[in-house]
């Protein structure tokens, strides 16, 4: 059988999210398992793509001679629901799901519906789909139609890094997050202004062009909240490993992950972690390592970032403990050997 893969996503491979970065590290873990990738962009946009570029999308799709193994990144492949029930017969057509679409943050309902409703149309035309965790896994089993055996479990691998050094006086808060909504950046700063009465700083990680009106707001929040000397959004940094390395405490709101990458580099660095219980999130993070609270709540972020700052005795065992996680976590030689085994047995 050929070892020949199609990778398609859409815009820009390069781009500095978690995803893109899961894309990038399995491209190249697979050609070193002795695949041939070929990668297809598909444009950008997606999943807000209008009707053209998904028109366009879906013709260069079309142009694969039959019999092709295609395996398609979820952000696209959620909108192309017409493409794959069109080609499905002739393409041999697999997903790599990040997360549903419909569980960003910030849809409006009807939109959220729409998602669901073509992402679950494109999904049954698949013969087998990857995903990130096991519960993005479960989501798609309970609510997207899909069989448990045709799902691959492939948990992102961890690159073995130093060990935080921390000792920052006044303790380092690390936030690691592109600037949307759904990283939960403002529920982040509300618990720090709760917060204002201890020593610490923050330092926000993430690119702030990719929903330019949420850093406008954080911005303004900042400001509103007289904490512009102590919040520094610092915007997209390429490796994160430094920063990390000198951090304190890794602090990190999202409303929901399908993974959250950023949490088990915190693990592999050994920085106690402050979360929410959303998505994936529990599934990464042990609650020896750190503390998950509610999505959307500030008062209990506050509080478990509180225990952090003046319970030294307690960040140092979840340091401790992050440390020791971090150390089980898969290779990304381990993440491609399962998605080259699913990919093999793609008829």
């Amino acid at each position: 059988m050929s070892r020949t893969l199609v990778f398609a996503y859409p815009g820009d491979l390069e781009t500095r999210t978690g995803g893109y970065g899961y894309d990038r590290r399995v491209i190249a873990a697979l050609g070193d398992l002795g695949w041939q990738i070929e990668p297809l962009s598909l444009g950008a946009a997606f999943p807000n793509s209008d009707p053209t570029q998904l028109e366009t999308a879906g013709k260069q799709l079309s142009e694969l001679a039959d019999g092709t193994l295609v395996l398609v990144d979820g952000l696209a492949f959620g909108v192309l629901d017409e493409w794959a029930a069109r080609d499905a017969d002739r393409l041999r057509i697999a997903a790599l799901v990040h997360h549903p679409l419909a569980l960003e943050t910030g849809l409006a309902e009807d939109r959220r519906h729409e998602l669901t409703l073509r992402e679950k149309a494109a999904l049954a035309k698949t013969r087998g789909v990857i995903v990130t965790s096991h519960s993005t896994a479960a989501e798609l089993v309970a609510n997207y139609g899909v069989s448990a055996e045709k799902i691959a479990v492939a948990i992102p691998g961890a690159d073995p890094a130093p060990l935080a050094i921390g000792g920052g006086d006044p303790p380092l808060i690390l936030s690691i997050g592109t600037l949307t909504a759904r990283k939960g950046h403002d529920v982040l700063i509300a618990a720090l202004e709760k917060l204002r009465d201890l020593r610490w700083s923050c330092r926000v990680v993430g690119s702030k062009v990719l929903s330019p009106e949420v850093t406008t707001e954080l911005e303004r929040q900042i400001a509103r909240a007289g904490l512009e000397e102590r919040i520094e959004l610092a915007g997209q940094i390429d490796d994160t490993r430094a920063e990390f390395a000198k951090a304190d405490i890794f602090a990190l709101a999202s409303r929901y992950e399908g993974y959250g990458m950023v949490f088990a580099e915190a693990l592999v660095q050994g920085l106690p972690i402050v979360g929410c219980a959303a998505g994936a999130v529990p599934d990464v993070v042990p609650a020896s390592a750190g503390f998950l609270v509610p999505p959307d709540d500030p008062a209990a972020f506050a509080e478990a970032l509180g225990r952090l700052l003046s319970e030294p005795e307690t960040r140092i065992a979840m340091a401790d403990a992050a440390a020791v996680a971090g150390a089980k976590l898969p290779s990304w030689r381990d993440t491609a050997k399962i998605i080259s085994d699913m990919l093999e047995t793609v008829r």
